[in-house]
Parts: C-alpha cells; sequence; structure tokens
C-alpha cells in the first residue's frame, strides 16, 4: 500500500530548498521495570524530552522503530503513557508525519488495529507485515524540494508469519530469517534514481561480522544460536535505515544504516550509556545523509558502584544503583541493607563479588583427570594453602569411608 503524503510548504519545512529532516528513534519499551522499579516516570520525563526537540527542530516526520511497549499485552497504564506522548508529539509537529513499526515485543495485531484510521491524521502505526500475495510493505511518501522520500514501514517479521508469500524450502520448512527478509523486499519496486528510507526491526548483521561480536544488553531478546540474523547487504537499496531491536547505538555496516538504541536504559547491562535521538536530513539523492545526535538526559543515571561496604556508603546519590560488594567476610546483612537503601533511595540489587565461581572453561591435563585433589582445585580455583589442606582432609576422609 502507498500513501502520498503533499507537499505542505510553510509548516514543515517542505520546499524552500530544505532537506526531508527526520526524527530515528526506536525501542521506547513503555511499561518496563528495571529489576524492581516502575520506570513510567524516567519514561515520562524522556519523552517529553522528544516532543520538545521535535517541537523545536521541527522535522517533516518521526519514525519510531518498533518495540513501542515492552509486552505484547500492555497495562492500561503503558497504554496511556504511549497515547499521551502521540498527543503532546502530534501538537508539537501538526504538520509531521509519524510513522511506527510493531517489533518483537510488540503485539502486531494490536498496533495494526486502528490503521486504516490513523493515517487520515499523518500517523502511521504499522504492525503487520505483507498478508497477502498481492499486497507489498507500507509505503509513505513525502515531498521536499528535491523530490519523493519514500519511506518503507516492515514490522518485525518471523517466517511463519510471511510463509504465504515467501515460501518455504524443499522441506516444507520455513525459510530462515536472511532468506525471508531478502525475498520480501525482493518483491518491492524500489526505485534507485528516488530517495529511500527502510525503517525496520530485526537483527542486521554487517558482511564479515560475527553474530556473538556483536555487544547485545541484557534487556534485549536473543535466539539461540543467533537465528534471527538477518545480512546487512539487503540494505543497500536504501539511503538511510532506520533501525530498531538492538538497544546499543551502532551502525549496521554503512553509515547510513542506524540502530538508534534505546531512549532510555533498560538494564542494568547499558549503564553508562549515551542516549539519543538521530536526527536526519537527506538532501538530493547521491548526496548522503547529515546524521546528528540530539542528547537524551535520563531523570535518573544506572551506575554500578563497586568496593566494600565503607567505601560504597561514602557514595551516596539517588541514581539507580547496583551494589557489588567486595568485602572478604560475612557481612549482618539486614544492617547492611538497611544502610544502602538509606545511601541509595533507588538502590536495584547488593551483589557480593568474593564468592567463589567455578572454572567451567578451564581445561583439564590428562594426568589431571583421575585425581580428585587436581580436579576439586581447578574446580574451586585459587585455594590458599588453608584451604588446599582442608580439602585434602576431606578427600581422604571420603575415601576413607569408601
Amino acid at each position: 500500500m502507498e500513501l502520498g503524503i503533499e507537499p505542505n510548504i510553510g509548516s514543515t519545512g517542505y520546499g524552500g530548498g530544505c532537506a526531508m529532516k527526520f526524527f530515528h528513534i526506536s525501542d521506547l519499551h513503555i511499561g518496563l521495570k528495571l529489576v524492581n522499579r516502575d520506570l513510567r516516570e524516567d519514561q515520562e520525563y524522556i519523552l517529553r524530552q522528544i516532543v520538545q526537540a521535535a517541537k523545536r527542530e521541527q522535522p517533516d516526520a518521526v519514525v519510531i522503530a518498533g518495540d513501542l511497549y515492552d509486552k505484547a499485552a500492555p497495562s492500561a497504564e503503558a497504554v496511556e503513557v504511549f497515547g499521551n506522548f502521540i498527543t503532546d508529539l502530534t501538537s508539537a509537529v501538526p504538520g509531521a508525519a509519524v510513522m511506527m513499526i510493531s517489533g518483537n515485543h510488540d503485539s502486531a495485531p494490536r498496533v495494526d488495529c486502528f490503521r486504516g484510521v490513523l493515517f487520515r491524521q499523518n500517523v502511521y502505526m504499522i504492525g503487520m507485515p505483507p498478508q497477502k500475495e498481492e499486497d507489498t510493505i507500507e509505503k509513505v511518501v513525502l515531498q521536499d524540494a528535491y523530490g519523493k522520500v519514500n519511506f518503507y514501514l516492515l514490522p518485525f517479521v518471523k517466517p511463519s508469519a510471511v510463509k504465504q508469500i515467501v515460501g518455504v524450502d524443499a522441506d516444507g520448512n520455513n525459510l530462515s530469517y536472511n532468506d525471508t527478509i531478502h525475498k520480501l523486499l525482493a518483491r518491492e519496486h524500489i526505485d534507485p534514481c528516488e530517495r529511500n528510507v527502510f525503517v525496520s526491526h530485526q537483527f542486521y548483521l554487517p558482511a564479515g561480522t560475527a553474530a556473538d561480536d556483536v555487544e547485545r544488553m541484557d534487556s534485549e531478546i536473543r535466539t539461540v544460536g543467533n537465528i534471527d540474523e538477518v545480512s546487512a547487504d539487503v540494505l543497500e537499496p536504501f539511503d538511510y535505515a532506520a533501525l530498531g531491536h538492538i538497544h546499543k547505538p551502532m551502525k549496521a555496516g554503512g553509515e547510513t544504516f542506524r540502530y538508534c538504541g534505546t531512549p532510555l536504559a533498560c538494564s542494568v547491562s547499558e549503564a553508562g550509556q549515551k542516549k539519543a535521538i538521530l536526527m536526519v536530513e537527506l538532501r538530493e539523492k547521491g548526496a548522503g545523509a547529515q546524521i546528528t545526535a540530539l542528547p537524551l538526559r535520563p531523570l535518573r543515571n544506572i551506575r554500578i558502584i563497586k568496593g566494600k561496604v565503607k567505601d560504597v556508603l561514602t557514595q551516596a546519590c539517588e541514581d539507580y544503583v547496583t551494589v557489588i560488594l567486595t568485602d572478604p567476610e560475612d557481612l549482618d546483612v539486614i544492617d547492611m541493607q538497611e544502610r544502602m537503601r538509606a545511601a541509595f533511595p533507588y538502590l536495584l540489587e547488593i551483589r557480593r563479588d568474593n564468592l567463589r565461581k567455578a572454572d567451567y572453561g578451564r581445561e583439564l591435563l590428562p594426568e589431571e583427570t583421575t585425581d580428585p585433589f587436581a580436579l576439586c582445585c581447578a574446580f574451586l580455583k585459587e585455594l590458599d594453602e588453608t584451604e588446599q589442606e582442608i580439602l585434602k582432609d576431606v578427600i581422604h576422609t571420603v575415601w576413607e569411608v569408601k
């Protein structure tokens, strides 16, 4: 389906020699809890910043590349937060097109529910990929002084959901994610003489990169064996790819194939990351894209504080904090937790770093495989002389009992 938007000179920056300007955001994950903390206040704070940036910059479009919600069946509170955001956004930039797709956390049918009505309001909520042979990827066409800009909006795709269109393999099994996305895009008539933008929510892997080499955040859903990877060569026909799914800002190969990352940290593993809106400006075909990161500042940062109790307590703050304690001796757990909560009102968790961990990665030498003492030492790691003597005594006692 193709939807055309006529130029609106004077209100959205179309015409007058201006480039096509749009915001790229993704992975809002509205309704998310961080460990045991409700993030509604934090998410509303970030969403207001996005609205303020839109009011200031007046983009021609705002693109949200999937994972609007954190759950397929979002709570009423999450829906309210999202509804308020879209209302405020369309008020801030009344002439802009607001385009969004479903991600792997979203319910595609729910996102798709009012698709046929909302486009009249310049809002495009695309939840479902093509379903029938005659269907194509949703395309929204905008205009500026340089001509058309075609936005192709492809929600998160599972091979099983589109097998009626792309087919199955010789054994009747679903195609791989890679083959599925390639076949879906091969059906489209993408005009290489026009500017084309692809909006997608998948795991795109640059050529020559191993999936395991891509840093992933704890808040991301990962498939076993990375079966959802898609070769980023499929993005080549596009002047810009606005991607969602990866929570850390990164490129998917070329400079113009971008994951913008989450606007707000969704896990402790994202501590210290700089979050931003990507503002993209497209001029004439072949001129490339100018990409500017508009910083987003959270209400509260995420911090990991490591050290002994007495040192940790000197760093009291009102950020979200994970504490890692390195005290070698046992602690008064109740007293320690109370003191930590007093110092860190938004404490997420307390971990102990001095607990001995087994070394599962060490390869045993042949002579060690039959020596119980050597096996135990390899498993427990870094035993001092006293501990080794205790271990020997335990092993000798066991042998005597046998």
